[in-house]
Parts: structure tokens; C-alpha cells; sequence
């Protein structure tokens, strides 16, 4: 039966697209505890080793007791309120379902629940499943998929906490050239690319935006970006190749500028104010991933530089 599956999905496009957008439901499950919880778990991690450096034994020893006895990682303890700590039912933990039952509040102490909980799990399972409608079932959609939801963690992360973990985009980076060793072909689909294009792509991602924050440092003294953003265009270098470069970060940067503006005379935001630049890199990288070979194929005709 598991060999008639791809059989059955290549034939019937509907049946892959829906089981991949239920599976994406329960994979954006998980990346709500991945947002939650990897920030504090390196957090922990930071303290834990300036504790080796500047700390003495015995209260080295003393952090040491203090984690072991509150041990958190993506998997321990189960999920529970945050206010009244009391566990969450299977049944309720079910993606956006489980939101709806509650009413968004918690069965024991009837504190609110996030709204963003649903929305994040709603997302996956819709963006998986128009991956899997876009690329139809093989190994294109497979790498796809992988990073669409490494995109979704990332976005989250970094709209919590400014912070784009080494922890996931260094993977991030290396599935991609792994990938592109693998199953790397120069044909029409966006992903995986050759290895020559994922090496070009990887390399030139990280040292054009490198290259604008040590200009930028040098002309005003300040850092206009983080290091993690690199790491960030690198990875969707390596899963896209060079040529897909140029389109990320034009709408990149042009979504961040405008909702930068919107918010300052909306919200009346401080200018000086720091905004997470990954969420426009995840999205414009996602976009050129499904849609962007075709965009500059058209550009190109149009500019006269392709027939």
C-alpha cells in the first residue's frame, strides 16, 4: 500500500494538496512551541555558559541545579496554561480546532489564549498546500515544504524577539546546499538549483548584505542590520541560486519601507525604533520561490535581454 501512495497522489492533485494542508495544521502546531520556546531555551543556554566565565563554582553548580529542575525543551514539558500552569487536553491542543472549542481561553482558569496560536497553524497548513498545489507531488514540493516552515519559525522568532537563531538558519543554509547536491537540476522549477548556483547564491547572499552593513556602520556608526539577516539570505541563496538574489531583496526591502512608513504615520512610531528586517526576507523569499523564476523570465523578454 505505501508504494501505490505517490501513484496516488501524482494522479489525484487534490487528495496530495489536502493532506498536506492537514499536515500543515499539525506541523504549525509545532512551530508555535518552536517560537515560544527556543527563544527562552537559548536564553538559558547564554546565561548558563556567562555563568562558566564570570560566575564562581558553587554558583555555577547552583544554575546548573536551577535548570535541570525547570528542564524546558521542544518536546518537555507538555504543553500547559502560561498564567495558571495547568496542562492542556489532547483534544484541545488540536490545531485551530482545539482554539475554537476554547473560545480562545483556557478550560481551567479562562485566561485568554493568543489569537495568534490559530493564526500561525491556519498559515502553515495554507501555504503548505499551495506549495504542494504549485509543485504537485515530488521532490520539489518536499524541499519546499521544508522551507516554508523553517521560513514560518524564523518569522515568528524574529518578530518576538529581533532575533534570527543560528540554530535554524545555518541548518537552514546547509539542507539547501545538500539539497542542491542531491537533487539539484537546472530545470524550470525554483528549487533545489545546481550546486554551482546554490554555492554562488549562498555566498553572494551573505556578502551583499554584509557588505551593506559594513558601509552603513562606516557612513552613520550605527548597524543597520543583524547578522542573523546574512545567515538569513544565504540560506534562500542556497535553496535558490544568484539569480533569484536581486528579486528578494527588492521586495524585501520595498514591503519593509512601506509598512516602516505606515506604521510611523499610523502609529506614530519612533523612526529610530529597530523593525525585525527577517519577516520581509522570509516572505520575498517565499514568493520567489513559487512564483519568481517566472517573474524575471517575463522581465527579461519584456527588458528585451531574453527571447
Amino acid at each position: 500500500m505505501l508504494d501505490g501512495l505517490p501513484a496516488i497522489y501524482a494522479e489525484h492533485l487534490e487528495l496530495f494538496v489536502g493532506s498536506v494542508f492537514i499536515m500543515g495544521l499539525a506541523i504549525g502546531s509545532f512551530l508555535n512551541v518552536v517560537i515560544y520556546r527556543l527563544p527562552i531555551m537559548l536564553d538559558r543556554e547564554w546565561r548558563m555558559q556567562a555563568s562558566e566565565y564570570a560566575a564562581s563554582p558553587h554558583a555555577e553548580a547552583a544554575a546548573a541545579d536551577t535548570l535541570s529542575q525547570n528542564r524546558l525543551t521542544l518536546c518537555v514539558p507538555r504543553s500547559a496554561c502560561p498564567l495558571c500552569h495547568a496542562p492542556i487536553a489532547v483534544w484541545h491542543n488540536l490545531p485551530v480546532v482545539g482554539w475554537l472549542i476554547l473560545r480562545g481561553r483556557c478550560a481551567a482558569c479562562r485566561a485568554p489564549i493568543s489569537w495568534r496560536y490559530p493564526v500561525v497553524e491556519l498559515a502553515t497548513g495554507m501555504l503548505s498546500a499551495l506549495v504542494a498545489w504549485h509543485f504537485g507531488f515530488g521532490t520539489t514540493a518536499g524541499c519546499a515544504l521544508l522551507v516554508t516552515w523553517t521560513l514560518v519559525a524564523l518569522t515568528g522568532i524574529d518578530v518576538d524577539h529581533q532575533l534570527l537563531p543560528d540554530v535554524i538558519t545555518l541548518p537552514l543554509l546547509w539542507a539547501g546546499m545538500l539539497a542542491a547536491v542531491v537533487f539539484g537540476t537546472a530545470g524550470d522549477h525554483a528549487l533545489p538549483v545546481t550546486p554551482r548556483d546554490a554555492i554562488v547564491g549562498a555566498a553572494a547572499g551573505y556578502l551583499s548584505l554584509w557588505t551593506v552593513f559594513q558601509l552603513f556602520r562606516l557612513v552613520t556608526g550605527k548597524e543597520g542590520m543583524g547578522y542573523g539577516d546574512f545567515k538569513l539570505f544565504a540560506a534562500l541563496g542556497a535553496w535558490l541560486g544568484w539569480r533569484l538574489l536581486p528579486l528578494v531583496i527588492v521586495l524585501a526591502a520595498a514591503t519593509g519601507a512601506a509598512l516602516g512608513i505606515l506604521m510611523i504615520v499610523l502609529r506614530g512610531r519612533d523612526r529610530a525604533a529597530p523593525m525585525p528586517f527577517g519577516p520581509y526576507l522570509a516572505a520575498a523569499g517565499w514568493l520567489a520561490m513559487m512564483y519568481g523564476n517566472g517573474l524575471v523570465d517575463d522581465y527579461l523578454k519584456v527588458s528585451g535581454l531574453q527571447r
